[in-house]
């Protein structure tokens, strides 16, 4: 692979537009519900079933781990997801929106040269877009195996995972239903109501 110099580029993976970070299709189709039915999926955990948007300018994370899983909604409705686990990560112009009927809540934070942190950031989410370069890329890792990502960041033994040192993600544009995080901190925090129902973005194409 090269740069735009004409350089060759080692150890780095550049994607323009990508879902769910390169995860194939058919992880998160009939090969995981199957997985799911037979109970060989770990069940990730329980949430509303409402999804929520996030956006953000960057998003550079050290130790990125992804592999599938499923959230489980009140009614035990199975949803597969992408399970995307950082060690650390760090976050600019953040926004995160949730649409209740024609009002929404808003939160921002991040802006104006301050930054969001997080430690042990796990999503559980079935859309993602943005610029990527990711640092020693290793895909179609043994889930079980994965080291990177965190506590927690592994999956159970013969399913897809990948991984990387560092992942960088601009213009970060991402649909998910849960996000949990040892430590979130958010400087500049703005949360509004918002009753035109202002979301962060539209689609992510």
């Amino acid at each position: 692979m090269k740069d735009s110099q004409g350089n060759l580029v080692l150890g780095r993976t550049r994607w323009r537009r990508f879902a769910l970070v390169a995860l194939p299709a058919a992880v998160l189709g009939a090969g995981l519900m199957a997985g799911v039915a037979n109970g060989a999926v770990p069940i990730a955990l329980n949430v509303s079933g409402q999804t929520f948007k996030v956006s953000a300018d960057s998003l550079v994370g050290d130790g990125f781990a992804q592999y599938p899983t499923v959230v489980v909604k009140p009614d035990g409705t199975q949803i597969p997801v992408a399970g995307s686990n950082i060690d650390f990560a760090t976050l600019t112009n953040l926004c995160q929106s949730v649409k209740v009927g024609a009002i929404s809540l808003v939160i921002r934070g991040g802006r104006d040269g301050k930054t969001v942190t997080a430690d042990n950031l796990q999503i559980g989410l079935d859309q993602l877009g943005g610029d990527a370069t990711f640092t020693n890329i290793r895909i179609g890792t043994d889930s079980s195996k994965l080291t990177e990502g965190g506590p927690g960041g592994v999956g159970l033994p013969g399913s897809f995972g990948q991984e990387a040192d560092r992942v960088e993600i601009r213009n970060l544009q991402q649909v998910a239903y849960s996000t949990q995080a040892g430590t979130f901190t958010v400087q500049g925090l703005s949360l509004k109501v918002n009753l035109q129902g202002e979301e962060c973005f539209g689609t992510i194409e």
